[in-house]
């Protein structure tokens, strides 16, 4: 017979319960957050190959990594008025981050701490948002005010530059599917466009809502499209195949704004909810059921999970870092 573990939280403080969700059992899950000294709103954490979660200072103009080994921190200057927003980390090391203040994509050294700058073509481009990698030699982006999805040739640094709606449409998350595909949550409408690499051409995916606005989407290992609801609060799914959507109540109700949302390697949905409560929710797909409800310290702008530990990896406008452990150990 087959028990489940359940883990301690593990906090760096004291959180409260989470709110009640009827009818659903909630896993307690490993979870952990680290306060950071330098506060500036503390988002996007990225794990690099050698295990340390490089993180930026969105208001404090400040890109960090910290080290679960040793619980320490560092600190990386960049240049007054980047304000960065997002970061990703190459296999070498580098760490790649948007300047969403001044039109930049920056690619910083972490052995000399120096940075190479790349300037977008228009100048009317100066939010870079969100980046990620595509496999093949390029990082996709998106820039939200200026109402750009980007390519960057990480080799030669030539830009390609994508207006993907004739009215602002706020370009916010971004996810490259198995093919090479971007996958773009277009936050002032309520589609998901998907990008062709090869022509920049584009398809468009409603969401089974006229009044649904998402800021961020994860993709499936099925092919699935999965979205936020953040007005209404809701977690929509999208069959690109059949263009197919379902809707689930998101567990905090209708005012639970969720933001953040990320596939873990079993695919399950992980989904911050930012309203009056916050807290971490998970989801699976296979018995469509919200199995998971955490509180956490802060608002969730955005995550990243971590096939090596079987971690997700947070940070909160409470200015902490945070991890969860979502491989949850089972034994007979």
């Amino acid at each position: 017979m087959k028990r489940l573990i359940l883990l301690t939280l593990a906090g760096a403080f004291m959180l409260p319960l989470p709110a009640p969700v009827a009818a659903q059992a909630t896993q307690s899950l490993d979870l952990k957050e680290w306060p950071v000294e330098w506060g500036g709103r503390t988002r996007d954490p990225f794990v690099a190959p050698d295990g340390k979660v490089w993180f930026v200072g969105q208001q404090g103009n400040y890109i960090a990594n910290f080290d679960p080994a040793t619980e320490q921190f560092r600190r990386f200057e960049v240049e007054e008025g980047t304000n960065p927003h997002n970061l990703i980390v190459d296999d070498e090391g580098f760490v790649w981050y948007s300047g969403n203040r001044n039109g930049r994509i920056g690619k910083l050294d972490p052995a000399t701490g120096e940075a190479e700058i790349f300037m977008m073509p228009d100048q009317n481009v100066r939010d870079p948002h969100t980046l990620t990698f595509d496999g093949n030699g390029n990082i996709w982006f998106t820039a939200q005010g200026a109402n750009r999805i980007g390519r960057l040739d990480m080799e030669t640094g030539v830009i390609d530059l994508i207006v993907p709606n004739e009215q602002p449409s706020n370009p916010y998350g971004i996810e490259v599917d198995e093919e090479g595909h971007p996958w773009v949550a277009l936050f002032r409408t309520n589609t998901v466009v998907r990008v062709d690499p090869e022509t920049l051409e584009l398809t468009r995916f409603e969401k089974a809502n006229d009044a649904s606005r998402s800021r961020r989407i994860a993709l499936t290992g099925d092919g699935m499209v999965w979205y936020l609801d953040q007005p209404r609060g809701f977690l929509g799914r999208i069959d690109p195949a059949t263009r197919e959507t379902a809707e689930w109540q998101a567990p905090g109700g209708a005012q639970s704004s969720p933001y953040a949302i990320t596939a873990d390697d079993q695919g399950r949905l992980w989904f911050s909810e930012t309203g009056p409560v916050k807290q971490l929710v998970g989801f699976d797909p296979q018995t469509e059921e919200f199995f998971s409800v955490n509180p956490v310290s802060g608002t969730i702008r955005h995550m990243m999970f971590d096939t090596e530990t079987g971690s997700m990896w947070f940070g909160t406008d409470a200015n902490q870092i945070g991890r969860i452990v979502v491989r949850v150990p089972v034994t007979d």
